[in-house]
């Protein structure tokens, strides 16, 4: 303990310092600490000067991007400076500021003392000395090197740079008031594609014209040694859509005469959806590669699609990879031009809120399924295939009894997207494929109550198909969907959300296929979606048989709540050892579940589970059960004419 002499002198620096904690109440109990610097809010007025963003992005051995920044200054005094830390897309606050460092700020050739927000983490304190027109910022982008690090988005022969990675901006300003010049060294030889426009290009170092911060955040670049682009400009249109593809070789690169006319398709069916387009030119960033991370985000000209290495090269393979551009795609009207009215914000450190995810997210999936079937990404089979596998997980989603699909909006800000160990009880981001599910029933509804003659092909006209050419966002509402919806063909529409979306103790919405003139059955015959889902994510597929999923070194990466494998006790992380006596192998196993159906036997394993290893009997005997879709009935099958080309 400290002396009393010295305690109090300490306290009388503190002071001096403006430190000294709140007195004490008159019961001696303690008392909040005072009010730390606060940080301005952000207004709708233009910022004065551009910031210039120079990042340095050649150091593929370590993966570090290095970024020299200049903010001009209006004002001496206190200042902050934002890292963004809610990332459009995202859906949540992840901006990754673990990998933000070596922070250095100067001003007429002296160093600044900057201090951290204790509590905005994302927020830097300056005081800008008296005369001082420009900052001089330095600082570094650790990008990850390992994948248990993050994803990966630099390689020997590709980078991936979102520019929120690599900019500071100053607080108190809405982001579309700050006009911004970035450039950025590639190496040597590298090609490069961005929505950015290239104002000059020379030795490696290419600087973009000026565009604001929002805009610049919106604009990821794509760089590579081998690069492929193709023109998927519709016939008659003048805006230009590219596809612009990196991989891990040039071998991968090569694309068939109808692979292309596909992807053109894609263009020309999202323009016969929704009867317009929102961009002045759309660039799909393609990204082929086994060691650069994956990615499917969305941005307002571009999109960030990462896939597999062998998307067009082993095509036959890569079926449920195909929906994934369709999916970015549509979000350039359904997220970016119209935008849930909770989600905008006006810059990027203030928190978005997720309500209406499940008509962000999951008609854009639906539009994503329906859109890669039209354009012939997929066969109407695969289609259906992929439908039938949405059904039956959502057919075991238990936790739909007890948590409404509105609340797992939520999920991006509760889980930061991490691993959970009962996915079909506790749910995860459901709004995808339940918003799916959902629109899927209102689109069959609606060509019921109208004999044909409308559908929700009529409602995307509606919502997103106004003021063609335009880029500002437009935000809505439940009522604007609810209204819309009314527009098409007057129905309860606001009590069938509540019943689909706000409510909890629901199934899953399958009215939408069996309306669509099919039903969900199980068989032992595994669909060739389902087989490439398996080749393409490194896994078996148990799940609607014994209620598993196995991965890597034969350890359950899924279990179902409520399955044999949960009343068996076994969990995500077990590990299978051996199967009725032998070695235990995936081939070995769907071989005892098609034996059992003549030899009812319980299936006998031997698992290792947090270094215990146990024996385990589980009896089931109905074999092997893959989802498929099968016609109901007689006449014309909804869903057919849904996923037919227009």
């Amino acid at each position: 303990m400290l002396r009393r002499s010295l305690l109090a002198s300490t306290v009388l620096l503190w002071a001096a310092a403006g430190l000294a904690s709140a007195a004490p109440s008159p019961a001696g109990e303690p008392q909040p600490a005072p009010p730390i610097a606060p940080i301005p809010a952000p207004r709708d007025i233009a910022y004065p000067g551009i910031i210039t963003i120079n990042v340095d992005a050649t150091d593929l051995t370590r993966h570090i991007f290095r970024v020299d920044e200049t903010i001009p200054v209006a004002n001496a005094g206190p200042m902050t400076l934002l890292y963004p830390q809610w990332i459009p897309g995202n859906h949540n606050a992840s901006g990754p500021i673990d990998k933000f460092a070596g922070l250095v700020i100067h001003a007429d050739g002296k160093t600044l003392r900057w201090t951290r927000d204790p509590v905005h983490v994302f927020a830097f304190h300056i005081d800008v000395p008296t005369g001082v027109k420009t900052l001089d910022v330095s600082f570094k982008f650790l990008s990850p090197v390992t994948q248990d690090e993050g994803r990966i988005v630099m390689t020997p022969a590709m980078l991936n740079l979102e520019w929120w990675d690599v900019a500071l901006y100053p607080a108190g300003y809405f982001s579309r008031d700050i006009e911004t010049e970035a450039s950025v060294n590639l190496p040597a030889g590298w090609h490069y594609a961005t929505a950015l426009t290239t104002a000059s290009n020379e030795d490696g170092v290419v600087h973009f014209s000026p565009v604001t911060f929002n805009t610049l955040v919106d604009s990821p670049l794509d760089a590579g040694r081998y690069f492929l682009r193709e023109n998927l400009t519709p016939s008659g249109h003048k805006t230009p859509v590219h596809l612009d593809v990196f991989a891990d070789n040039p071998d991968l690169l090569r694309i068939t005469p109808a692979e292309l006319r596909d992807h053109r398709n894609l263009v020309t069916q999202a323009y016969r959806l929704f009867g317009s387009h929102h961009y002045s030119h759309y660039d799909f960033l393609l990204s082929l590669s086994n060691q650069m991370g994956g990615q499917g985000l969305e941005h307002h000209q571009s999109s960030e699609d990462g896939t597999v290495p062998g998307y067009f090269v082993n095509w036959n393979g890569t079926i449920a990879t195909r929906d994934l551009l369709c999916h970015e795609y549509t979000h350039s009207w359904n997220g970016k031009f119209r935008r849930p009215f909770d989600l905008w914000t006006p810059n990027f450190n203030v928190p978005m809120r997720d309500s209406l995810l499940w008509m962000y997210e999951g008609q854009t999936q639906y539009w994503g399924f329906v859109l890669a079937a039209r354009a012939g990404l997929w066969t109407r089979q695969e289609a259906l295939d992929a439908f039938a596998v949405t059904a039956a997980t959502y057919a075991h989603h238990v936790g739909l009894a007890w948590r409404s699909v509105e609340d797992t909006t939520n999920d991006p800000v509760i889980a930061h997207r991490a691993p959970i160990p009962w996915r079909n009880y506790q749910l995860s981001e459901d709004y995808y494929s339940m918003g799916q599910l959902t629109w899927l029933d209102a689109d069959t509804l609606i060509r019921k109550l109208t004999h044909g003659r409308k559908s929700l092909d009529n409602f995307a006209r509606l919502f997103f198909g106004m003021d063609n050419g335009s880029y500002v966002t437009q935000t809505y509402t439940l009522a604007d969907i609810v209204r819309t919806l009314n527009k098409v063909v007057p129905y309860d529409w606001a009590g069938f959300l509540k019943r689909h979306i706000y409510e909890p103790g629901n199934i899953a919405p399958l009215g939408g296929i069996s309306r669509g003139g099919y039903k969900l059955v199980y068989t032992s015959v595994e669909s060739p979606f389902e087989k490439s889902q398996e080749h393409m994510y490194k896994f078996t597929d148990f799940n609607f048989s014994l209620g598993f999923s196995v991965g890597h070194n034969n350890i359950l990466t899924g279990v179902l709540w409520g399955s044999p494998a949960f009343k068996a006790g076994l969990t995500i992380g077990t590990k299978l050892v051996a199967l009725n006596g032998t070695a235990y192998s995936n081939t070995d196993l769907k071989r005892a579940l098609d034996f059992d159906l003549t030899h009812p036997e319980p299936l006998t394993f031997i698992v290792e589970q947090n270094k215990a290893v146990r024996t385990v009997t589980i009896s089931y005997h109905k074999g092997q059960r893959f989802p498929h879709l099968v016609p109901e009935g007689s006449g014309p099958r909804s869903l057919d004419a849904i996923l037919a080309a227009r």
